[in-house]
């Protein structure tokens, strides 16, 4: 795959203004019922995950619970955002795919939250991010040993959560969970590496945040069917739906780790750009053939010779004119583009399995959802 559309076609009509919404499919969203499902998750899934939390030992339990966002860092109660909870609503609608209630997907969905989670304990620690969702990263307040302490009991609690069932299903689906974990871990490392290289080309980026986030989600919408019993086909065609979802998901990230709001991401301005991440918008750029792409890539080269310290010391305008050659070279709207085409992919995968309209109706909400997100 590569990026050698015309400059006419690359070079995005924004105004690159932040707080604006990221909107590259254009569907139109059913809130109310998107709402419910994700709600609809968080009470069925929440109490099976409190209930494993409570089997880690002191204090790995309290560092969790802050983690999750249901104490402060004092230890006292609180209602923190724990995420917007797609991944176990997938789960839950997975189940209802194969014609099961959407209790049948509860375990699948608590096993992939405490994998998700496991991965951005670490991720946290080695992006050196300091805030998540509003509030001190674990790393931050309880140091970093606690971070890769916790986040290996979570992994490990996944595997138990699902093998505790002790059905035929349940190793099918754990099979599938530790196969999606292995390319989180794939992606996360390429990730890092390509920090430290000047190019990546546009294919190497989709296929690290294919495993990075598609592998997950893929996970997600399929550990549910598994475990009411529908076969490899099934689960194989609900994967290429959550996978490709996963990359329209992290194309829409994509933007808003460069342009997005802080007071919607939760994360610092220009976040992806102060971690030199080579993350979509970036690649495309570079790979265009347009004046704006070589100023670009002169300016990158001379970054990736600096030091963290050096980069840290940035001025806000410095990474605001690296984001407007980005965008001059057409990265913005090529990834906004590409979430278009990873949306419309997903979309097109359900109509390969025999599921109940409404089940494929609310699937398609939840992926309209994913893709339309504030910055």
């Amino acid at each position: 795959m590569t990026t050698s559309t015309s400059t006419s076609a690359r070079t995005s009509t924004s105004t690159g203004n932040r707080g604006e919404t990221v909107n590259p499919a254009s569907p139109a969203i059913d809130t109310e019922s998107v709402t419910a499902l994700l709600e609809r998750g968080r009470q069925l899934a929440t109490p099976v995950l409190r209930a494993a939390v409570d089997r880690l030992a002191s204090p790995m339990d309290t560092v969790a619970a802050y983690h999750f966002g249901w104490i402060d860092a004092a230890g006292r109660p609180a209602d923190g955002d724990g995420g917007k909870a797609v991944r176990p609503a997938l789960a839950l609608l997975s189940a209802q795919a194969a014609g099961q209630p959407p209790e049948v997907g509860v375990p699948g969905a608590v096993a992939v939250e405490l994998v998700h989670n496991f991965s951005l304990l670490h991720d946290d620690l080695m992006d050196g991010d300091e805030q998540r969702r509003h509030r001190d990263t674990v790393w931050k307040v309880h140091g970093p040993a606690q971070a890769i302490l916790v986040g290996d009991a979570l992994f490990a609690l996944a595997n138990e959560i699902l093998l505790e069932l002790g059905t035929v299903e349940a190793g099918r689906a754990t099979r599938r969970l530790t196969v999606a974990t292995r390319k989180l871990i794939d992606g996360q490392a390429q990730d890092i590496s390509y920090e430290h290289r000047e190019r990546v080309t546009v294919q190497e980026c989709l296929e690290m945040e294919g495993n990075k986030t598609g592998a997950l989600l893929a996970c997600a919408v399929s550990i549910g069917a598994v475990l009411g019993g529908a076969d490899d086909r099934t689960a194989d065609i609900l994967e290429r739906y959550g996978y490709h979802l996963g990359l329209a998901f992290q194309a829409v990230d994509d933007l808003l780790g460069i342009w997005g709001d802080p007071e919607a991401t939760g994360k610092q301005t220009w976040s992806d750009l102060r971690q030199r991440k080579k993350s979509l918008p970036v690649v495309a750029a570079l790979d265009a053939d347009n004046p704006a792409a070589e100023r670009l890539a002169g300016i990158l080269a001379a970054d990736a010779k600096k030091s963290e310290d050096e980069i840290a010391d940035f001025t806000e305008e410095e990474f605001a004119s690296r984001a407007a050659l980005i965008e001059e070279a057409g990265g913005r709207e090529w990834t906004s583009q590409e979430a278009r085409r990873q949306h419309a992919t997903a979309i097109a995968a359900l109509d390969e399995v025999d599921m109940p309209a409404p089940v494929r109706a609310q699937l398609v909400a939840l992926a309209d959802f994913v893709v339309v997100r504030e910055r």
